[in-house]
């Protein structure tokens, strides 16, 4: 046994069933010891690096296991690295591996060589380079261990040729350990209950650790005990049912009226499962020092500094349990009034005809229709870029895996996010929203669903500009002020045909709910290209001519 087929056995034994990658010839010892095992272990070949982590990162938040991608060295690694950052910030368990020079060669800048300890070093939970072929199966052990542990997160994993090929010995391989779970201290959540109780107006903040732990019955079971309204983190929709009385919507990179009205009268802030990360905490500055912060979350760095009045280190799960059984079980009057008078505010806001577009296609419109379209159980990818707030806005999420979106902003997520995600859910609808210009970045991730046989829909929405970066350059410098992001879109309907997908050009609002069910009904591969108007900046209402 090899090295390789010291690593390829490993993931075998520790339930891995699927990894993305782009092939290189840095870790041809690999690809062979998948060939040899490709009954139990897919090898998926993706267009891109990007692509490959992206959807590895889909992948791993369907399963709650980690996601595994294998690139080859220098080039490889770097292009893959934007997927390395979103599980980061996303706290998503990744595995990737990357061919390395062989050991000999180490330190001496060979070809394509990088070292991943300082690249990576910031972003990934750890680098483990196996030196000897012998240590292969224990670090793809520990990798797969480390990027589930506490916070879950990326784990980078060099591979030196000769490692690969090298005798790994007739060693027992390791066998898999199940996720510890952090356990809240007794102390804190007796402080926290006692705040929750004497709370007036208390209101859950979820994030990704309610969603990654699977613990979104146990979240609303305790909001309905409490009274309390819910907020989902940025990109964390489905932390509980967006048509549940106690949801309030999700917070973002900037509050809508209404939010920050009802945000006025929160005097009690508790953190689940949420490291309150800048997006999601405007810039750190959403809570206020006469509000009261208990936070929960299963890494010391992500607590917030100074910040809450009780910090509890805890996965989510047990001190959500632990709250629900010393508070009392029903919750006060006045609490439900409040939170009722909120969710029907949110519940208008929602609503289609309250923030109309100005050109031919309407995208609250054809964002309410694809959540009613949807199955309840469907999964929307959602890409950076302002088009995603109609849909953030205006669709539904209800269950934990609803949306899969980068929190760190990353374009070009969507596509390849969506085909990582039917690879894990293929009985689930997939849906990928996407502007031009992330779709230009990644797009072409849509071969490979065709390649594979997975059907995804693709919505691009077009409006020929780097739209967030336009509406910023309009709301700073006024009328005429777009420089450097206008671009010419391609026919990508056109395109998505010449890949051997189905297409669809929808010009009308009216257009687009028959697009978008044909698109559902073929089981194939399908795209629909939606021309919106550059004058609808944003999902929040805010349109060139009130900038």
């Amino acid at each position: 046994m090899n090295g390789a087929e010291a690593l390829v056995r490993t993931l075998c034994a520790h339930g891995v069933t699927t990894v993305f990658g782009v092939p290189g010839e840095s870790y041809l010892s690999v690809l062979e010891a998948m060939r040899e095992h490709q009954d139990t272990l897919r090898f998926i070949n993706t267009r891109h690096e990007s692509g490959a982590t992206f959807a590895a990162d889909a992948y791993a938040r369907m399963h709650g296991t980690p996601g595994i991608a294998f690139v080859t060295r220098g080039p490889g690694a770097t292009n893959a690295a934007i997927g390395i950052h979103t599980a980061k910030q996303d706290s998503t368990p990744l595995v990737m591996f990357v061919g390395q020079v062989p050991t000999r060669q180490l330190g001496r800048e060979s070809f394509q060589e990088i070292d991943y300890t300082r690249m990576f070093g910031e972003v990934a939970k750890a680098v483990i380079e196996p030196l000897q072929a012998s240590e292969m199966a224990a670090a793809t052990a520990q990798a797969l261990a480390i990027a589930m542990d506490g916070r879950p997160g990326p784990v980078i994993v060099p591979v030196p040729e000769d490692v690969g090929t090298d005798d790994a010995g007739d060693a027992p391989l390791p066998t898999p350990t199940a996720r510890r779970t952090i356990v809240p201290d007794q102390q804190s959540i007796e402080a926290a209950a006692k705040l929750i109780s004497e709370a007036k107006h208390p209101v859950i903040l979820a994030g990704e650790m309610v969603n990654f732990e699977r613990c979104n019955d146990a979240l609303t079971a305790l909001a309905e005990q409490i009274g309390a309204g819910v907020v989902a983190g940025f990109r964390r929709q489905g932390v509980i049912d967006s048509n549940h009385p106690a949801y309030l919507g999700h917070f973002g990179l900037a509050l809508a009226k209404h939010q920050q009205e009802f945000w006025q009268d929160v005097d009690l802030v508790i953190g689940l499962g949420s490291r309150l990360d800048a997006a999601t905490s405007l810039d750190f500055d959403l809570v206020r020092p006469d509000q009261i912060l208990v936070q929960v979350f299963p890494d010391a760095e992500g607590l917030v500094q100074n910040g809450p009045a009780i910090a509890i280190q805890s996965d989510t799960a047990p001190a959500i349990d632990a709250l629900a059984a010393l508070l009392p079980g029903s919750p006060p009057a006045a609490r439900l009034v409040w939170r009722d008078h909120v969710n029907t505010i949110y519940r208008n806001w929602t609503a289609a005809e309250a923030n109309p577009s100005l050109g031919t296609v309407d995208l609250a419109a054809a964002a309410s229709t694809l959540g009613s379209v949807m199955p309840d159980d469907g999964i929307l990818t959602c890409d950076a870029g302002n088009f995603s707030t109609w849909f953030q806005r205006h669709s539904q999420f209800r269950h934990a895996r609803a949306l899969a979106g980068p929190a760190a902003g990353a374009m070009g997520y969507s596509v390849p996010g969506a085909f990582g995600a039917k690879v894990a859910e293929p009985a689930r609808t997939v849906v990928a929203v996407v502007g031009d210009g992330g779709f230009m970045m990644t797009g072409q991730e849509l071969i490979s669903a065709v390649e594979n046989d997975v059907p995804i829909v693709v919505i691009v929405c077009d409006n020929s500009a780097y739209g967030t970066i336009a509406m910023h350059q309009y709301v700073r410098y006024g009328a005429g002020s777009q420089y450097g992001t206008l671009s010419r879109s391609p026919d990508f309907a056109a395109a998505a045909r010449a890949w051997g997908a189905r297409a669809w050009t929808v010009s009308e609002t009216s257009g687009f709910e028959p697009a978008l069910r044909e698109a559902l009904a073929c089981k194939q591969p399908a795209l629909i290209h939606l021309l919106t108007d550059l004058r609808d900046l944003s999902g929040s209402g805010l349109k060139m001519d009130d900038a």
